[in-house]
């Protein structure tokens, strides 16, 4: 991997921007169609949100700490058969999860087998399998929709005529539910009353919408709690997150395409021939080039201050007007596994009043992430993100110490973690994602799955500058290592399309 450009006059056919999961996967697809393609990360590692950071002896999984797709037909084990690259070790979660509401009652498992499940689900919410059966008929029609690769929301004859050709009866139906929102389906179930099932549905999806049942869209909910259980399912990668970044760097080497590491694009700015390209690199060496192609895998956020004057003003107001996605605050710890229950799931979530639900991933036995008879609890909380940059010093750091014995009192009551049990431990607030991620005021998620953000109604892949296009979790279909590589994938459609 070359470590620094060799000219401020090199030019590319596609420099893609950012280096987590979409960007990596672009850049990939696109150097394996025979693109001229330059990767530019502003970190010293690939990853994002999905890298990993080490501390002694254990490595944490930065954000995401599971992934979707290792199924038969699932994205990314299509992807790695078509870049012909192995795919990385996994295995399957079951459950995908232990949900705790803090009510007294039994924690709720989301089991992988789908008839388990439905038992599971009658027991703890009784009444409820009418709503359960139209989520999962929505989810099907989306499944077989998404499966025939439609460009969403289309912004060119040719976009229109991959949505069109992707729709099918099921997807004419299910159109009826654009509008909805998961709390809908609730109403329309006669559902709305069961505010224990309120609660659980908040949860889950607050994780992968950034928004509760009231908000986010029916069609992408249903999908979305429908992914713990076969034929999909979630599962746990060996060896760490990053597993699935080394093995897209593998993809984009063996085609011919190239990565540098601990370079900021600051600028872009339009040109006869594309784009010019202008930011730092290490020891903030600048650096200039310039690329026919941008794909930007970076917040959508970030575009105002990359294009400056050349931002179209309507643009620039429609991504302001989508507001601040979320920011997260993350207890990154250790103790010995025989701290932990006996057959303790590796992913939780329990409701918790101060500062927050809370969502736990607790690492595997021989897994690579802590040494033999240890593991490490990554416990993390959605915050606003900005007001954290507003605090002064002495108040940030008060703030970080009740932040921080909150998420404790939260793990010693659903994990009985007593404070004498903990090998290692730190708190990360949206200050150390803006860090480490690169991204405004540290943002973890997309622009939430609102039905008036959903699919049709979203921000487009292709953008209103030429040969500037977006990829990542502020595009359809949405946030998890899944989504965005969905995302990418429809970009390259599009961008080798438009090349002819």
């Amino acid at each position: 991997m070359q470590t620094t450009l060799e000219s401020s006059s090199e030019s590319w056919d596609v420099a893609v921007l950012g280096a987590g999961i979409a960007g990596l996967t672009a850049a990939a697809l696109l150097a394996q169609a025979g693109q001229r393609v330059l990767l530019l990360e502003a970190h010293h590692q690939s990853g994002g949100c999905a890298g990993t950071f080490r501390r002694g002896p254990y490595t944490f999984d930065v954000g995401a700490t599971q992934v979707a797709g290792w199924e038969a037909g699932g994205i990314h084990r299509r992807l790695f058969e078509k870049l012909q690259v192995p795919l990385p070790a996994a295995v399957p979660l079951d459950p995908g999860c232990v949900v705790d509401l803090n009510d007294g009652q039994a924690p709720i498992q989301l089991w992988r087998d789908p008839g388990r499940w439905r038992q599971e689900r009658q027991k703890q919410f009784p009444g409820s399998e009418r709503f359960w059966r139209l989520c999962a008929a929505l989810h099907q029609a989306n499944w077989a929709f998404a499966a025939r690769q439609p460009v969403l929301p289309p912004r060119s004859p040719w976009d229109l005529g991959q949505l069109l050709a992707a729709l099918g009866p099921s997807t004419l139906a299910s159109g009826l539910f654009s509008g909805a929102s998961i709390s809908d389906l609730l109403w329309l179930c006669g559902c709305h009353g069961d505010q224990r099932l309120r609660q659980f549905l908040d949860l889950q999806l607050r994780l992968y919408s950034q928004e509760p049942a009231q908000r986010t869209a029916a069609l992408y909910g249903a999908t979305v709690l429908a992914m713990a259980q076969e034929p999909l399912g979630l599962w746990h990668l060996q060896g760490s997150m990053q597993a699935l970044s080394t093995a897209l760097e593998t993809a984009l080497a063996h085609w011919g395409g190239r990565l540098l590491l601990r370079h900021r694009v600051e600028s872009l700015r339009l040109a006869p021939n594309g784009w010019r390209l202008s930011g730092s690199g290490p020891g903030q060496r600048r650096f200039e080039l310039g690329a026919r192609q941008v794909v930007c895998s970076l917040a959508p956020q970030a575009l105002p201050q990359l294009l400056a004057e050349q931002m179209p003003p309507a643009y620039g107001q429609r991504i302001a007007s989508f507001g601040d996605p979320s920011g997260a605050l993350v207890l990154y710890g250790a103790v010995a596994r025989q701290s932990l229950p006996p057959g303790c799931a590796s992913h939780l979530q329990l409701a918790w009043e101060q500062p927050g639900s809370l969502f736990v991933s607790i690492s595997q036995e021989g897994d690579g992430r802590a040494p033999e008879g240890q593991a490490t609890v990554i416990a993390s909380v959605f915050s606003p993100a900005r007001p954290w940059f507003e605090l002064g010093e002495e108040a940030y750091a008060a703030r970080k110490r009740e932040v921080q014995a909150g998420i404790e009192a939260g793990l010693q009551q659903l994990l009985g973690i007593t404070a004498d049990a903990w090998l290692q431990r730190e708190l990360a607030t949206p200050r150390a994602f803006a860090h480490w991620t690169g991204r405004p005021f540290g943002f973890v998620g997309g622009l939430g799955q609102h039905p008036s953000r959903f699919g049709p109604f979203g921000l487009a892949s292709r953008s209103p500058l030429a040969g500037l296009w977006l990829c990542g979790d502020a595009i359809y279909p949405g946030e998890g290592t899944a989504g965005v590589s969905l995302s990418a994938e429809m970009v390259c459609r599009q961008l080798l399309q438009s090349l002819g």
